[in-house]
């Protein structure tokens, strides 16, 4: 009955053109997964690798892995100090630290992207390389433009498709393309500052269509998702700063898909914090900066009650694992994107 569910729940999302794209739970952690902008905004190599598990229980369910990583070229930085959690006195990343906050001069990023997103018996992957110019609009805020440019393959493996009538003719009749590669674009604006951010992305800007089975209902056409996002930062305690942000998601035939988030953290060192998705769930997230060179975020989904197999699983896991790569000015924890 499980398998019968699935296999019925994933035509269903294919056929409508619904999670063409893996959810994220932590992209406030690398919100470089939705926007190719990002690239370079820090003064290191920022290296991370996830792992999902959605629908824990479920045989088949979604599960996402990705590596990313990206780094400026010719990006300079006025500070004279590096900043960490051990450094006596005041808080490194206190209010008078904010205050002195100055734009980056011009400068380049470039990146690389690398996900396998599978359901059952689909697999896709990705793979992209991006550029990203970044530049002043004022003292204390930048702008920056961006666009990731790849391939993307769509494959299905019928030996996992296991029903209890072998000759069923929804499965027979996947006798279509069982792989398909497609040119992949994604672009993306970002504004940034010491107090707030705002982006503005679109990924799969290339339609494309694959076709599973041999009848129109197999038929598959990539659309372009479109997602708004929004932070601002303040201040708690000296030591504590919150920062409640949101995200929109468009996606054409779709309800609009809204999220927003609230992370608080103390110092450079810990932080935790909880998303809630209109109409679908929520999830609690915590993560620790160990050291100048290595973070881990964490995060479980709980789908609400009217989610479809809501009753057959047991919630969703995701692990983020960032590796900070010649990190001259030893930051505990990003300076531009937070």
């Amino acid at each position: 009955m499980r398998k019968l569910l699935l296999i019925f729940f994933m035509l269903v999302s294919l056929v409508v053109a619904a999670q063409q794209r893996p959810h994220y739970t932590q992209y406030i952690l690398n919100n470089y997964v939705i926007n190719p902008a990002i690239s370079g905004i820090e003064n290191y190599v920022d290296l991370k690798l996830s792992m999902r598990k959605q629908w824990v229980g479920i045989e088949g369910a979604p599960s996402t892995f990705y590596i990313t990583a990206h780094g400026p070229i010719g990006k300079t930085d006025e500070k004279q100090n590096p900043t960490s959690f051990e450094m006596k006195g005041e808080n490194p990343r206190g209010k008078r630290y904010w205050e002195e906050y100055t734009a980056s001069e011009p400068h380049h990023g470039i990146g690389i992207n690398v996900m396998n997103y599978k359901t059952g018996y689909i697999s896709r992957f990705y793979a992209t390389g991006s550029y990203a110019y970044h530049m002043p609009v004022n003292a204390k805020t930048n702008l920056s433009a961006g666009f990731g440019l790849g391939l993307s393959g769509t494959s299905v493996d019928r030996s996992k498709i296991e029903l209890a009538n072998p000759f069923d003719p929804a499965v027979n009749a996947f006798t279509g393309e069982s792989n398909k590669i497609t040119p992949e674009l994604n672009v993306g604006l970002w504004l940034y500052s010491a107090d707030y951010f705002a982006g503005l992305s679109a990924q799969q800007v290339i339609p494309s269509q694959f076709i599973l089975t041999d009848s129109s209902l197999g038929k598959s056409t990539t659309v372009p998702h479109l997602f708004a996002t929004a932070g601002y930062r303040f201040f708690l305690t000296e030591d504590i700063t919150a920062l409640p942000s949101f995200m929109l998601r468009y996606i054409s035939s779709m309800p609009l898909y809204k999220d927003i988030n609230l992370k608080v953290q103390y110092q450079d060192r810990l932080w935790l914090g909880g998303s809630y998705r209109f109409s679908e769930g929520f999830a609690f997230m915590g993560g620790v900066n160990i050291s100048q060179t290595v973070n881990i975020g964490y995060s479980y989904d709980i789908n609400n009650a009217n989610y479809l197999l809501s009753s057959m699983q047991k919630g969703t896991h995701e692990i983020v694992i960032g590796f900070l790569i010649n990190n001259t000015y030893g930051d505990m924890c990003p300076r531009k994107v937070w």
